[in-house]
């Protein structure tokens, strides 16, 4: 006899921070036209998603349609004597990879995880290890299709259309639909890159290493935020080239580790971290090393684990990443790791890295020249959002700015100081588009 109770709702679309969690319709996305037909017969408002990994609200929309492109995911074409490839936006760079590196090819720019929509990745002006060498990845894309809710189209480049390039790199999601885009690849012989990894004490050693080494492509750097004393703002810088001795180039292979449950609350707290931190920087035996290693474990260490965000807990967590420029990054990075550590709240995932003088081509790109910081927190109450609040009002004393794509907490005062060009942003703005960050930071709503 059938069931008389009802189906239950289908999970809310999830930000990879977990946090908000919003209720919204969704819609798939098959081919290059659905936009325009599906656009024509909405009444709410809507916003086009990837993969879900941004850390905040900037992919979510409250109550309403979430347009998901993943399956628009074809390769449409690619020269193999300039590594030129025009792909759809819902292509994610993991299949992209898939693609050239047999072909002898690269992403010019690589965040920390490859599970990222082409889409995305414009919609957010990615950036990488090689900031300080090749900018953003919107310096690499040569050019793209948008789609208007009115079913107009605009080739869009540098130069046609380039306002329209410019509003649409790190604009969001918010300026039309991008159906289609071309990339420039890089040529490689190896998947291997050679490997450095330099123990330093204090942020002053990490300045000094970054210029002793800014000739090198990659540079990152973990820091121990956990720390005080003797050992604070210890850390690893690590470097990294794509080597030039020819070796075999094939297909990574698909993960296999799944983080199997929601780790409760408790689990992570400041002497489990603070015990991580200490494990983490004597891992590396002595203060200089140098290896050979595959590019996964280099560029990303965390996609082997799926699901990892569930180490968090079931609250989820929330991402704090600033950018400030070169005259007060020493200082702003000192006062900000203090606070950190004396708030007892750690982060295990610390990434300090210098932004380069590459000029970014997005109008609300986040990177400029400087320092910038990356801290992963569980979500605790009463602890972590009055800690972000007075770590982003530092943020903006210091003149930096915080990452949209990573951001569920900057209220609207901050995001409009960091970002005053949000307003020329919103000229260009589609009718129908829009998302719960946009809405929340700005108060410009659809009006449909």
């Amino acid at each position: 006899m059938p069931s008389s109770s009802k189906p239950s709702a289908p999970p809310p679309f999830e930000s990879w921070g977990r946090y908000p969690s919003y209720a919204a319709t969704i819609l798939p996305m098959h081919w290059q036209q659905d936009f325009a037909v599906t656009a024509a017969g909405l009444h709410d408002s809507a916003l086009a998603v990837g993969m879900g990994r941004s850390y905040g609200d900037s992919c979510l929309l409250e109550n309403g349609n979430l347009l998901v492109t993943t399956a628009m995911n074809r390769m449409l074409h690619f020269d193999p004597e300039t590594g030129i490839l025009t792909a759809e936006a819902g292509m994610t760079l993991a299949q992209i990879l898939d693609f050239a590196v047999p072909r002898g090819f690269f992403l010019p720019v690589t965040p920390g995880t490859k599970y990222v929509t082409l889409g995305g990745a414009i919609a957010n002006d990615i950036h990488g290890k090689n900031h300080h060498v090749a900018g953003t990845f919107g310096n690499h894309v040569l050019q793209f299709e948008l789609i208007r809710s009115d079913g107009s189209s605009r080739l869009c480049s540098p130069t046609e259309n380039p306002d329209w390039f410019a509003a649409t790199i790190g604009g969001l999601g918010l300026t039309g639909f991008i159906t289609w885009v071309q990339l420039r690849l890089k040529p490689i012989v190896s998947r291997k890159i050679d490997y450095e990894g330099i123990q330093f004490h204090g942020i002053d050693e990490f300045l000094e290493l970054t210029k002793k080494y800014q000739h090198v492509e990659y540079t990152v750097s973990w820091v121990d935020c956990a720390s005080r004393g003797k050992n604070f703002a210890r850390g690893i810088f690590m470097l990294g080239e794509h080597s030039e001795v020819p070796d075999a180039l094939t297909q990574s292979p698909e993960p296999k580790l799944i983080f199997p449950f929601d780790a409760p609350g408790f689990a992570l707290n400041h002497a489990t971290v603070s015990a991580f931190n200490t494990l983490y920087f004597h891992k590396q035996m002595k203060p200089h090393v140098k290896t050979v290693q595959d590019y996964e474990p280099f560029f990303y260490p965390l996609d082997i684990m799926l699901k990892w965000n569930r180490l968090y807990g079931k609250r989820g967590l929330l991402q704090f990443q600033y950018a400030i420029p070169w005259e007060s990054a020493r200082e702003g990075t000192i006062a900000i790791l203090r606070a950190i550590a004396d708030s007892g709240l750690a982060s295990f995932l610390a990434v300090l890295k210098a932004f380069g003088d590459v000029p970014s081509p997005g109008l609300l790109s986040f990177p400029q020249p400087g320092i910038t910081l990356a801290l992963d927190f569980p979500i605790k109450e009463g602890i972590t959002f009055p800690l972000f609040e007075r770590l982003a009002d530092m943020t903006r004393d210091f003149g930096g700015r915080l990452y949209p794509a990573k951001d569920a907490a900057m209220t609207a005062s901050q995001f409009q100081t960091f970002y005053p060009q949000w307003e020329r942003l919103a000229r260009f703005r589609d009718p129908l588009l829009t998302s719960s960050f946009w809405e929340r930071c700005t108060g410009d709503r659809p009006s449909l």
